[in-house]
């Protein structure tokens, strides 16, 4: 277990008995952080799945102090109703959550050809997990990239759906440029074979972005992405996140997220950092006229706000600016 530095912060608080990890063909993670009751129903959406594939989670708490989610989940591990382990990440951050199931799954599941990733607030349709592997293989991709359908715990904020900030990066399946989030994600074995770790880089742990980041340095390295409509989570999305603060404050942390993310994509090329800053320079300056449209498209001043708000945030993190909204849950 040395390879993975990540590591010598994790214990393991539950294994489900009779578990055969050389048989297990995908593996899902599952990072929790306060959330008792909603990490029940993710689990029992992944025990629901319709798939012939032998599977196994690795739930990863990541609130050593409180483990919330080991006192909920972890009984139910060694009685045997989920098949899997409950590890402790004790390093906090959601970036050091998913390092540490990222390595635990290459380190306990040897034969493993899929690795897919769900959030705590998300809960998985039946046929989430066999969609998503089969459009990798179909496709031939590395990386599969799915929907986190938004449902608002108040029905009267169903019209923030099409938001950009909740809204799916793509529309249809197939190849893709890029993947953004690994709220929905699935990843082939060979990219973290070949990804050097930790996978996510632990400056990201508090704003956000590390699997952005990620996927970005997995695209440069030739790795093929794809993107499948059909494979859906659906998120739970409470009232605080349609107030129009924490729209804000999401929207220039995505914008800071975009600037660090090109800045590393870029840094090896000449004059790359003057590239991104000539790029924010430019997406300002147009980012009034591209609020008018999106406003007069839209009939909503919050989606017409985004660009501004976006392309601020990539200008400020010239400047040093990071929006770490994790750093305070409670509000997030």
């Amino acid at each position: 277990m040395n390879s993975f530095p990540e590591i010598r912060s994790v214990s393991v608080a539950a294994k489900s008995p009779g578990l055969a990890p050389e048989a297990i063909d995908a593996v899902v993670i599952v990072p929790t952080f306060r959330r008792p009751k909603q990490i029940l129903d993710t689990l029992a959406t992944l025990k629901a799945q319709k798939t012939t594939r032998r599977f196994a989670i690795i739930l990863i708490e990541n609130d050593a102090e409180g483990r919330e989610g080991v006192t909920a989940a972890a009984p139910l591990f060694a009685a045997g109703t989920y098949d899997g382990m409950v590890i402790v990440a004790h390093e906090r951050g959601n970036c050091s959550a998913y390092n540490a199931g990222l390595a635990t799954a290459l380190l306990q599941f040897p034969h493993f050809r899929h690795l897919a990733i769900i959030d705590d607030d998300e809960v998985a349709d039946p046929d989430w997990l066999e969609t998503m592997c089969t459009a990798a293989e179909t496709l031939g991709a590395d990386i599969v990239g799915g929907p986190q359908v938004p449902v608002f715990s108040d029905p009267a904020h169903e019209r923030f759906a099409s938001h950009p900030v909740f809204a799916p990066a793509y529309a249809q399946s197939g190849i893709v440029p890029a993947l953004y989030s690994s709220g929905n994600l699935l990843i082939g074995r060979q990219v973290l074979a070949e990804m050097p770790a930790p996978f996510l880089d632990t400056r990201f742990n508090f704003m956000g972005g590390g699997d952005s980041d990620f996927l970005s340095r997995a695209c440069v390295r030739g790795f093929r992405l794809a993107w499948c409509a059909e494979a859906i989570v659906r998120e739970t999305v409470p009232a605080r996140r349609v107030e129009a603060d924490w729209i804000r404050a999401r929207s220039l942390r995505n914008g800071v997220i975009s600037t660090l993310v090109q800045k590393r994509k870029l840094a090896d090329r000449p004059f790359g950092g003057v590239q991104v800053v000539l790029k924010s320079l430019a997406l300002l300056a147009a980012s009034p006229f591209r609020a008018v449209a999106a406003w007069l498209r839209t009939g909503s001043l919050s989606v017409g706000l985004y660009p501004v708000y976006v392309s601020a945030g990539r200008v400020l993190a010239e400047f040093g600016y990071a929006n770490e909204q994790y750093r305070q849950p409670e509000k997030n």
